[in-house]
């Protein structure tokens, strides 16, 4: 997959960095939403573009309605991240203990799913604007079998997707008792800097600042 790289500024040999696999919204880029990362230091960013075109950038899958992607062409772009991440972790001194994922709209709905499909692998998942498919909520009806730290943030006038959405991505995740942080903001559909500051605590508190 076609990706943007940032390495920690000084990579030490022998020694592993946290991962996080960020993936942008429809008709964007692999540029778009790394700057949202500047003040973490000693972290591996792996920024994806999305496999299908979608004027004036790409996009991960297609829709067949509102909320309702089309389930092949979303299955067979959650392969091909996760083929992506084997390959990150086998070329590049990540630490696989601590991998995550990150995206908005388009993108956090893939950080979810990527946090519960990948079975215990991800630390942790970021979700900016999004929401957990039915057939991927249909297949995780109980408690999860592995730690799992979610940070999810919805805009309160979100137009694109309802706060609704929001709260009730919270509620799936709490209910499997994964642990979640869950932001309300006053914007809409976007990142605003207060979404930007508390999804930096949130990595650093749950990463121990970044130190392995």
């Amino acid at each position: 997959m076609n990706y943007a790289l940032r390495t920690p500024a000084h990579v030490e040999e022998g020694k592993q960095y946290p991962a996080i696999f960020l993936m942008h919204g429809l008709g964007s880029n692999e540029q778009d939403l790394l700057p949202l990362l500047d003040e973490l230091e000693d972290v591996y960013v792996f920024s994806i573009r999305g496999p299908l075109s979608q004027p004036p950038g790409f996009a991960f899958f297609t829709i067949q309605g509102f909320g309702n992607p089309h389930r092949p062409v979303f299955e067979e772009t959650v392969e091909k991240i996760t083929d992506f991440i084997d390959y990150a972790c086998s070329h590049y001194p990540v630490d696989p203990g601590c991998l995550y994922t990150m995206g908005f709209s388009q993108g956090a709905i893939l950080a979810m799913t990527l946090g519960l499909s990948l079975n215990g692998r991800i630390k942790g998942a970021a979700a900016l604007s999004g929401y957990i498919p039915s057939f991927v909520q249909e297949a995780y009806p109980e408690k999860l079998a592995y730690p799992l730290s979610l940070f999810i943030s919805h805009g309160e006038t979100d137009p694109i997707f309802p706060l609704s959405w929001g709260e009730a991505n919270t509620k799936f995740f709490e209910k499997r008792e994964a642990d979640v942080v869950f932001h309300i903001d006053p914007s809409g559909h976007a990142v605003s800097q207060a979404v930007q500051k508390n999804l930096i605590q949130w990595f650093q508190a749950i990463n121990d600042g970044g130190e392995n």
